[in-house]
């Protein structure tokens, strides 16, 4: 796993530690969420759809100055936050350093322990879809 990636998944799992609760670290994961920036409808197309999530989540992603850029959001409160933590992990990394990454981040996180299988599942959906547009580049 790249320094990068290792260094923004020891500071999501910082923040996670900080709460003993599992309803407060929901919580904290819900607030994550809000803090997603706006997704345009026009992009809430099939080819954004991450298959594997029982709810509906959309990523897109941009390349700029050799990084690659992801948004994404979902239809329901908690994933949202699932989303904004995979895109504080992968956005402005290149394609080789975001290939590269270990694919059990929710174990890193200790996510795989509070998140239903389902939801568990959908994180690697969102995984594999951010690893599918850093191969196209």
């Amino acid at each position: 796993m790249s320094k990068k990636v290792e260094k923004r998944v020891f500071k999501i799992k910082e923040d996670l530690d900080f709460f003993d609760d599992e309803l407060e670290k929901y919580q904290f994961i819900i607030d994550l969420g809000k803090k997603l920036s706006a997704f345009k409808d026009e992009d809430k197309i099939t080819k954004h759809i991450v298959h594997g999530c029982t709810s509906q989540v959309w990523l897109t992603c941009t390349q700029k100055q050799g990084v690659l850029i992801f948004k994404g959001t979902s239809d329901a409160i908690i994933v949202k936050g699932l989303v904004y933590i995979l895109l504080e992990i992968f956005s402005n990394l290149d394609a080789k350093e975001i290939n590269d990454s270990e694919d059990d981040i929710l174990y890193e996180l200790g996510l795989s322990e509070i998140i239903t299988p389902n939801r568990q599942s959908g994180v690697m959906g969102m995984i594999k879809k951010i690893k599918e547009y850093a191969k196209k580049v």
